[in-house]
């Protein structure tokens, strides 16, 4: 049985008064979750009791903090069921896992003449990292498109991946429809053409069970902040024989077997790929965001989300002049993102704000997708591991206030 209560308790933020007598209301947790109080301890713990740099220092506060980074490592891979806790690259973010892959992968294998595939709704993370490459190699980027339910238009994927394709990176879940794709089925049709196929799980991993050996992916790229964890740390997945062919992403310390004035030779996975002193806290924290979820179970959180999501679209549905985005539920995640007639999502955030109840609103860094929307942003509710029934309730009410302030009503 999920228990909601004691999960919120978990949460000393949700306690937080965002004006007088106004308690906060929190559905952003696509744009960045909050932290559990195990969280906050581990890397509190570390600070004050064994902060030290890792892997070079011989006394035992350096040990220690050694032991607890990679520690982390193991967990994120037995999180995702990585084969080896190698495989796992510590970044600072999916975007750098992106840049990462472009840049060594990508300046690597891709060439003029090449394709790169991505889909209409790609964060711009999956995006420009691929666009800087293509111009570079003189390669094309071709985006397979969605639907006008806000699924991808599957029945073209044939035309879309060829020969030419080398890569095909897409999301898993978009975070702006909430759509979720067949992931498997797009990485089999990426193998079957010879094309590598990278993953974009900012939207997955937090959510839900992902096990990249049952996906078969080549590449796996998501952050820390939006699974409960602290922000500056992102994870990238690779493949080992993939890793082990790429060059050094970046140069400096910790990322070196030795160093001469002459040149260099680069160190073993994971340390190829995590140049200079790690982010060690986060990783730490992040750790702890593992073990957190862990301990709720993927599956409850999931189907939380899942019931949560159906009850939001059913309750936004009766708001008059309100246009949700995305597939209908049973085919989402957990959010929800629409327009308004006569208001823009900007002046509805702020007026939700009022009310305690904090939400996104803009472009959520998918231009591209508004541009095909045909509008140039949208207003997103979002869901995680501590929302409530009565918290959408509240958006629902807060949101006729919105119609009410424009005279709408």
């Amino acid at each position: 049985m999920y228990d909601i209560e004691r999960v919120r308790a978990d949460f000393p933020i949700l306690n937080t008064e965002v004006y007088p007598g106004v308690p906060l209301v929190y559905l952003d947790s696509a744009a960045s979750s909050q932290k559990p109080l195990p969280v906050l301890r581990a890397m509190d713990d570390y600070y004050r009791g064994y902060h030290a740099n890792v892997h070079r220092g011989i006394h035992r506060l350096s040990e220690l903090a050694t032991a607890a980074y990679e520690a982390a490592r193991v967990k994120v891979a037995g999180l995702i069921g990585a084969p080896t806790p190698e495989e796992i690259i510590f970044v600072s973010n999916a975007t750098e896992g992106f840049n990462l892959v472009a840049y060594s992968w990508g300046r690597t294998n891709v060439g003029a003449g090449d394709e790169i595939l991505l889909t209409e709704m790609e964060h711009h993370a999956n995006i420009v990292p691929w666009q800087i490459l293509a111009a570079e190699r003189g390669a094309t980027v071709r985006y397979l498109p969605i639907r006008e339910d806000g699924t991808l238009a599957l029945e073209r994927l044939d035309e879309f991946l060829t020969q030419r394709t080398r890569l095909f990176s897409f999301t898993a879940a978009s975070n702006v429809l909430g759509t979720i794709n067949p992931v498997r089925a797009l990485v089999d049709a990426a193998h079957a053409v010879g094309a590598v196929a990278m993953v974009d799980a900012a939207q997955l991993v937090p959510h839900r069970a992902a096990d990249v050996v049952a996906l078969d992916c080549d590449f796996m790229a998501f952050s820390s902040h939006k699974m409960c964890g602290p922000t500056g740390i992102g994870v990238l997945y690779g493949k080992r024989d993939l890793l082990e062919a790429m060059p050094p992403f970046m140069g400096g310390g910790d990322m070196i077997r030795r160093v001469t004035f002459d040149g260099f030779i680069p160190n073993e996975l994971p340390l190829k790929f995590e140049a200079g002193t790690p982010r060690i806290a986060e990783a730490i924290g992040l750790g702890a965001a593992v073990d957190y979820l862990l301990a709720l179970g993927l599956d409850d959180i999931h189907a939380h989300e899942v019931a949560l999501a159906d009850y939001a679209l059913e309750a936004l549905s009766e708001i008059p002049g309100l246009t949700m985005l995305g597939p209908r539920a049973g085919q989402r995640g957990g959010l929800a993102t629409f327009t308004l007639e006569g208001v823009h999502p900007h002046d509805i955030a702020e007026i939700l704000d009022k009310d305690g109840i904090a939400i996104r609103a803009g472009h959520h860094c998918a231009m591209p997708l508004h541009h095909k929307l045909g509008i140039n942003a949208s207003a997103r509710a979002s869901f995680y591991v501590h929302t409530t029934q009565a918290e959408i309730d509240q958006l629902v009410t807060a949101l006729h206030r919105v119609r009410s302030v424009f005279r709408l009503e």
